[in-house]
């Protein structure tokens, strides 16, 4: 995924009310940003951080820049959760994981479960339908070992058990998770934060849900999908 413009670097002043955030632009001049992560961002809000914006181009919008990148333990790191679906969907269709290859179709935002959109559906090839749910990892507490969940996450434990419900009705059901961070070389579950999730995680683990784990490649200019990374839950 490339950004359609050159990103517009700045210094972080705050992050307020989960999408709104103050940043010092080179120029001097202070703007509020959008913040396309409702997460806590444990280690990534702290006032004098380095953080790139995406310009909106659009000048009816309110907001006119987005958060997308900051600088963190000599790493770049995506905070944008709008992008990981196209990352991970790019990477299919280009062929670049090999658990998710030979299907015919990708279908994104599909209905399914209780109430719920499947991030996307493949189809086709003469193998059962795989659902697969993708999520955003941007937590690293030390030892370069990604983490996810960074808060508590109802609704993330409500998706490994609707995949849950995939597999035991002979559908093939994956939990992606995407390390957009250029630090991390392990990924483990967050437990401490939300047991009540890593519990759900491995109920459905042991039911036949496939767990898949790779980092990107960030740069100011583009994000891409990187390799797969060991997982230790």
């Amino acid at each position: 995924m490339k950004f359609p413009s050159p990103l517009i670097r700045g210094r972080l002043m705050k992050r307020y009310k989960r999408f709104l955030a103050d940043v010092e632009l080179e120029s001097g001049e202070i703007i509020t940003a959008h913040v396309a992560n409702p997460g806590s961002m444990m280690g990534l809000k702290d006032a004098g951080m380095t953080v790139w914006l995406s310009p909106a181009n659009n000048p009816k919008r309110k907001l006119q820049y987005s958060w997308e990148l900051v600088a963190a333990d000599d790493a770049l790191v995506g905070i944008n959760t709008a992008h990981p679906n196209g990352i991970v969907a790019e990477a299919i269709e280009n062929g670049e994981v090999a658990a998710l290859a030979g299907y015919d179709t990708l279908t994104r935002e599909v209905k399914y479960g209780a109430n719920s959109r499947i991030d996307m559906l493949l189809s086709g090839g003469g193998k059962p339908d795989c659902y697969v749910e993708v999520k955003n990892v941007t937590l690293m507490r030390g030892g370069a070992i990604a983490e996810f969940p960074d808060s508590v996450t109802a609704r993330g434990t409500k998706h490994l058990q609707e995949l849950q419900n995939m597999v035991a009705e002979g559908n093939r059901a994956v939990m992606f998770y995407l390390v957009q961070r250029t630090d991390c070389t392990a990924f483990r579950l967050a437990a401490d934060i939300d047991p009540a999730y890593a519990t759900a995680f491995h109920l459905a683990e042991d039911a036949g849900v496939e767990i898949l784990c790779y980092d990107c490649h960030i740069t100011t200019s583009e994000i891409r999908l990187g390799s797969p990374i060991p997982i230790n839950p």
